[in-house]
């Protein structure tokens, strides 16, 4: 049997008519930038979150860099976040000038240590950006009181978690701004690169506009520096589509990641915390001899990740930060022996048991 990672021709081959015919209307009506169909994902989008404004740009990195500016985030400011998360959460801070400020990890959920956060504030700190990892919600609502006490703004990034929430709110609704990545094997993905913010806030909403269109209310006339960084028609048309799906293809996520915890019984899987509900986005367990359980699975047509192999206060583009090995044990260790799972909402009943029967007989 092959087990591919993430099959998404098979996402495909279920949507293609509607898929299909979205992108043709574009194609028919030739308007491809800032048009009916982005204005229209983006209330839909809004709806869905319960947030009362969207705003859709070229990817979930842009977002997170526009989350820092339209906030005022700027060199000299520190922004507190954590090291275990895809590399475009810091590059976005690092990125404005401001300094990425890591905490440590719960070593049983892999999000942000909400217990360390207040050690880290400084009268440099402007912002919290705790990551909603693999599609877990974290603490955001003790991070929400934390960010009050110390009048700190809150950037989500929700990049991972499209339709998780805690306690029946969506992720990426709680802070000022919540950011997301449409990338194509994101449970919510487009054909390409593709990001989007929510907001309640007006102000911050009127500023994204402008900071994604070279800072322009008008055509040609520019209040802001901004930047060229729009979801374009076409991703538009094609998230519409995938938009109705999503709640749907979620459940079957969570699913297989219930036969998942049900069948795997000794290896160690990543905690949810109380009140929350995963999109298991990834599907993570923990392992000792990593490489040879790797190994093993592929030799057995079971292809695996590692969500991710070197944390980034390690990474060489940040060695002027100054951090060493043992600077944040929790993530280390976490890195050194987690794996991802397939998952997606595609896998069949005996593909799973396939997974499960090879993980615990090795």
């Amino acid at each position: 049997m092959n087990i591919p990672f993430l099959d998404l021709q098979r996402q495909y081959v279920q949507i293609k008519t509607e898929i299909d015919m979205a992108i043709g209307r574009v194609v028919n009506k030739q308007f491809f930038i800032l048009g009916e169909g982005l204005a229209l994902f983006e209330k839909e989008f809004a709806l869905y979150l319960g947030s009362k404004y969207v705003v859709g740009v070229g990817s979930g990195t842009d977002a997170l860099i526009l989350a820092l500016r339209a906030l005022g985030i700027k060199k000299g400011d520190e922004v507190i976040t954590q090291p275990n998360s895809f590399i475009a959460t810091t590059l976005a801070i690092t990125e404005i000038g401001a300094t990425p400020i890591f905490v440590d990890v719960d070593p049983d959920s892999y999000q942000i240590d909400v217990i360390l956060i207040e050690s880290k504030i400084t009268k440099k700190t402007k912002a919290i950006l705790p990551v909603h990892l693999y599609g877990a919600p974290c603490e955001i609502n003790k991070i929400m009181n934390i960010a009050k006490k110390h009048h700190l703004f809150v950037i989500e990034d929700a990049c991972q978690s499209h339709g998780a929430t805690l306690n029946g709110k969506m992720t990426g609704t709680f802070g000022d701004i919540g950011t997301f990545s449409f990338y194509p094997g994101k449970n919510l993905g487009a054909y390409g690169d593709g990001g989007a913010l929510c907001t309640d806030n007006e102000d911050i909403y009127k500023k994204l506009l402008k900071l994604r269109n070279y800072g322009q209310t008008k055509k040609y006339f520019h209040d802001e520096i901004g930047v060229n960084t729009r979801l374009d028609e076409i991703q538009a048309a094609i998230l519409r589509v995938k938009l109705k799906y999503l709640d749907r293809w979620n459940k079957k996520r969570n699913k297989v990641a219930q036969k998942y915890c049900e069948g795997l019984k000794i290896i160690k899987k990543q905690k949810i915390i109380e009140g929350g509900i995963s999109n298991y986005h990834v599907f993570t367990v923990q392992a000792e001899k990593r490489d040879e359980l790797i190994e093993h699975l592929k030799q057995k047509g079971i292809n695996t990740i590692i969500h991710y192999p070197t944390p980034i206060h390690l990474q060489k583009c940040y060695e002027y930060l100054g951090y060493k090995i043992g600077a944040f044990p929790t993530t280390e260790l976490i890195s050194s022996e987690i794996i991802s799972l397939p998952i997606y909402p595609e896998l069949t009943i005996p593909e799973i048991e396939y997974v499960i029967d090879c993980l615990n007989k090795a």
